[in-house]
């Protein structure tokens, strides 16, 4: 017997929604779907009012710019996730380039070592960080806190505050060729952003940090070791730090001890704008690449138009605004409708 054989009388059929519409409603029930339209129309809007906008050598350095605010902000999101926050992204990534011009310029270490000295080194800093928050239960803001001013003290201590020059061609090479008309540390971007999905989506791993973030006394109740899951994203978040400071040093070829400062705010607002939750155990990586999107269209957008750097942040301000509000608009409205 059919469908509609069943209906009453009077009854009227639901209307059948097509399959486009039903693609449309999934992809704006999603939680990224504020934060990804107001890329589009940031993009769009932008792109009608400055011709060079969407050149190509523009759009390149779009991708090198993405590279550094996008990884940082996935290592950042990693922590939050879990409930902490790490205020030392910015600071080690400046510290990370000098001790890789340090160790290859004035003690004559091999690029290739010199790079993998200075993840393992930064990673420690992460192991530290983690050992403290779970084990001496320190306030994540207080120890990542003590961290930043101790980064940038050693990077300046380093290098008297003077900058390293003559750096192995290996660090340019990182930073400054293409695979096509791709930045290599676009790619980098890339690779990071699908680990981490990876990870967090289709591990158990993922999930238990998840929990932990969602809540860390249930979590340890269920047999988690919440301890090491907490433990192994500030190493993460660290190690990907020490890697934005070697595609740093290799883009300005100097190992110069000034980079960093304010990186990490600008981590922590894509990650919140891509829809993480400073709670924790809430927000995808996909989010949080969108967020990174939308910071680099803005910034590079605002010098396109040539805006005056007094009104900038006021206008990054009312568009990180909007697309907060949209997000915050959809899960009210969905919510309501799954109700």
């Amino acid at each position: 017997m059919s469908a509609q054989s069943t209906l009453a009388p009077n009854e009227v059929a639901p209307p059948r929604r097509s399959a486009a519409s039903t693609l449309v409603r999934r992809l704006a029930a999603s939680p990224e779907a504020g934060v990804i339209i107001a890329c589009v129309v940031v993009f769009v809007a932008i792109a009608a009012n400055a011709e060079t906008y969407t050149a190509v050598g523009n759009l390149q350095v779009m991708g090198r710019d993405l590279s550094q605010v996008g990884i940082l902000a996935i290592g950042e999101s990693l922590v939050i996730l879990t409930g902490g926050i790490d205020l030392s992204v910015g600071a080690l990534a400046g510290l990370a380039g000098i001790l890789a011009g340090w160790m290859n310029v004035d003690e004559g270490l091999p690029a290739p070592l010199a790079i993998l000295l200075t993840l393992v080194v930064t990673a420690g800093v992460g192991l530290w960080h983690g050992v403290m928050v779970t084990r001496l239960n320190v306030p994540p803001f207080v120890i990542t806190l003590v961290t930043y001013t101790v980064a940038q003290g050693t990077a300046l201590a380093v290098t008297s505050g003077s900058p390293i020059n003559d750096l192995d061609p290996l660090f340019s090479n990182l930073s400054q060729y293409y695979i096509g008309q791709v930045p290599v540390p676009a790619l980098f971007f890339v690779g990071a952003a699908a680990v981490a999905w990876f990870v967090l989506e289709r591990t158990y791993v993922g999930r238990q940090i998840y929990a932990v973030g969602g809540n860390k006394e249930a979590a340890r109740l269920a047999g988690i070791p919440t301890r090491r899951r907490i433990t192994s994203t500030y190493v993460a978040s660290s190690a990907l730090a020490g890697l934005v400071g070697v595609l740093v040093i290799g883009r300005m070829n100097v190992a110069d001890p000034s980079v960093g400062a304010g990186w990490e705010l600008t981590a922590i607002a894509a990650a919140v704008v891509g829809g993480m939750s400073l709670s924790g155990g809430e927000g995808r990586i996909a989010g949080i690449a969108a967020g990174a999107i939308l910071l680099e269209f803005i910034t590079n957008g605002l010098l396109a138009l040539k805006v005056s750097p007094y009104d900038q942040q006021v206008v990054q301000g009312a568009v990180l605004g909007v697309a907060i509000l949209l997000d915050r608009a959809r899960a009210r409205y969905f919510g309501r409708s799954r109700s």
